[in-house]
């Protein structure tokens, strides 16, 4: 494992990339330790999916990501206080098991009275200061009457008082009656977009032995920015990475990675969903995706998380599978520094 230095001081996120094995997964009983299951699992809901993969093996996957539509994630939109949070059934079946966590900038924070900490890396310039405080409300000092609770109470009722837009997902089963059905919630469904047919040129995916033999840092540095890179103009559906793309190069010198002669033609499939999707979604799919498909043929998952900060950071993982390996990976793990 290694990362990437920060290019500024502007910036807090690192990349750290890891090559290894992983085991053939057991569909009754989906791991949960190890890499990459527990990068996967340790992500915030997510933002964006994507799946790469050559275009003839799309059918093997297709049927079981695209065509059932109970597959799909799904989440609903509702308008509440906070305080319409923290009170009555809603609070009890949905709240109570779990944390509360808020992003408050300076203002709102003084004026709630709360205990957090400074949010962020220190040094950042330019941008206005944010706390983040939590509340343990699986906690016994989580209740009407005790001194941390109603702290949190006096604040929902005089100053997070304004209604807000959240998103909603249920991670466990849903009670009789829904507390949630009488703040009128909108669902939404995370169908998958399907981009057939991507016409480039193909880099070699997996690390020349003889870097991984001589365990040579700058070489596995270099492949691995260059085909996070790749990956990363897939996903964005660019131009420049087009069979048939003709870029003046003063507008722009990109090249696909690799000796021409390296470089074999081929189609891709990008398979895309969008929305607010639990963790848990993703190590699903991953262990769907490997079963799926034979052995020795690659394809890459990627997750990109939902920003926690105004400046738009969050968390990115990618996880590509060679071809003709056994079992082998690389992951990308983008994180924000604190």
């Amino acid at each position: 494992m290694f990362s990437f230095p920060a290019p500024s001081v502007y910036q807090s996120s690192k990349c750290f990339v890891t090559y290894g094995v992983m085991g053939h997964p057991d569909p009754q009983k989906l791991p949960s330790k190890g890499k990459p299951w527990s990068t996967l699992l340790s992500q915030d809901f997510v933002h964006k999916v994507d799946l790469i993969l050559p275009a003839e093996l799309v059918q093997l996957v297709e049927d079981k990501l695209t065509g059932d539509p109970s597959r799909a994630p799904e989440f609903y939109k509702v308008i509440m206080t906070v305080g319409q949070i923290v009170e009555g059934d809603f609070f009890t079946e949905y709240i109570k098991i779990g944390m509360l966590t808020m992003y408050l900038d300076k203002e709102t924070y003084e004026r709630a009275g709360l205990v957090g900490k400074p949010h962020g890396v220190k040094g950042k310039r330019g941008l206005k200061p944010r706390w983040v405080v939590q509340f343990d409300l699986r906690s016994p000092s989580m209740l009407h009457g005790k001194k941390g609770f109603d702290r949190l109470a006096y604040a929902c009722k005089n100053v997070f008082n304004a209604p807000v837009t959240w998103f909603f997902h249920n991670l466990s089963k849903t009670p009789v009656p829904d507390p949630l059905s009488r703040h009128y919630p909108v669902k939404y469904t995370s169908h998958p977009k399907v981009s057939e047919n991507i016409s480039t040129r193909l880099p070699l995916l997996k690390p020349p032995i003889a870097i991984l033999s001589n365990q040579n840092q700058s070489e596995l540095d270099e492949f691995a920015t260059d085909i996070y890179e790749w990956l990363s103009l897939v996903r964005l559906d660019s131009p420049r990475i087009n069979i048939d793309d003709k870029i003046d190069p003063y507008l722009s010198n990109y090249t696909i990675p690799g000796a021409p002669d390296d470089l074999q033609e081929g189609k891709l499939c990008r398979i895309s969903w969008q929305g607010f999707i639990p963790p848990r979604w993703t190590r699903q799919t991953l262990a769907e995706v490997i079963l799926a498909l034979p052995a020795k043929s690659w394809f890459s998952l990627s997750t990109t998380t939902f920003a926690r900060d105004i400046v738009g950071d969050s968390a990115d993982c990618t996880i590509l599978r060679p071809p003709n390996s056994s079992g082998e990976y690389l992951l990308w793990d983008i994180r924000k520094q604190n």
